[in-house]
């Protein structure tokens, strides 16, 4: 068996584990393909054949990545968060996203199902992706600074958002996105390394998170905007249309980048 084989049939079996994972069970097959050789001569000979795309092999490396930053926090101690907890909330999404949305840590309802952004504030953050953004949810990715609910939703002190910031950089090198869009000032500031953040003041202006891991150094376009949970307390119509042309500056981004 070649390399060039070899190689093919590594892409499809890591291709066929992501659509495991996403929930597609079956793909639909309308022709038979009698070999490789036959279905090179086939795409050669037919001028209406379609040359597909090789199978994405990226997406099955970033899962394998992310399994192991998730295996590295554990059952984690690192700071004083994880005697009131119920679950890590450690981030869902697709691992190829060209978007990562970042929030400051779980609430209540994410605490309790160990999912990110699935109480009011998620349904809000849902909204903004797929009305606003006219994107689907299952196509970015969503984490926290901090992987464990502060006691009644306050920001993460600093010493635990030490504790927690390695995994968040590692979980962002693994997906290398596009686009960063921090919610809120904690997140905000995290990822810029700044304390003193006003939000309303910075949001809807690209900055640029960086960060350099072992491998490399990495660059990455940095949208601030509100937090969904200040949207539900201030539903203004000013604050409506900031958040909206924020999300509308992010779609460019991502279709001219």
């Amino acid at each position: 068996m070649n390399n060039e084989l070899i190689e093919i049939i590594e892409g499809l079996k890591g291709y066929l584990s992501y659509l495991k994972m996403i929930g597609i069970k079956e793909i639909p097959v309308t022709t038979r393909v009698q070999g490789f050789k036959d279905s090179r001569e086939q795409i050669k000979t037919n001028s209406c054949a379609i040359e597909p795309s090789p199978p994405p092999t990226l997406a099955p490396f970033n899962i394998e990545l992310l399994k192991d930053i998730r295996n590295e926090i554990g059952d984690c101690r690192r700071c004083k968060l994880w005697h009131t907890r119920k679950n890590i909330v450690f981030g869902s999404g697709n691992p190829k996203a060209e978007l990562v949305f970042v929030g400051e840590g779980p609430g209540e309802d994410e605490d309790i199902q160990g999912l990110p952004f699935v109480g009011r504030a998620g349904q809000k953050l849902t909204e903004i992706i797929e009305k606003g953004m006219g994107l689907k949810r299952k196509d970015v990715y969503i984490c926290n600074v901090v992987k464990c609910r502060p006691p009644e939703n306050r920001e993460p002190e600093p010493d635990e958002v030490a504790a927690c910031r390695p995994f968040l950089e590692k979980q962002i090198a693994a997906i290398k996105p596009k686009v960063i869009v921090t919610l809120g000032r904690p997140a905000t500031a995290t990822l810029l390394n700044s304390k003193r953040i006003t939000i309303s003041r910075i949001r809807g202006i690209w900055h640029e998170y960086e960060s350099i891991t072992e491998a490399e150094a990495i660059k990455i376009k940095l949208m601030p905007t509100y937090h969904p949970a200040y949207l539900l307390r201030n539903y203004t119509y000013e604050v409506r249309k900031q958040v909206h042309d924020d999300m509308k500056k992010v779609v460019e981004e991502l279709r001219n980048g």
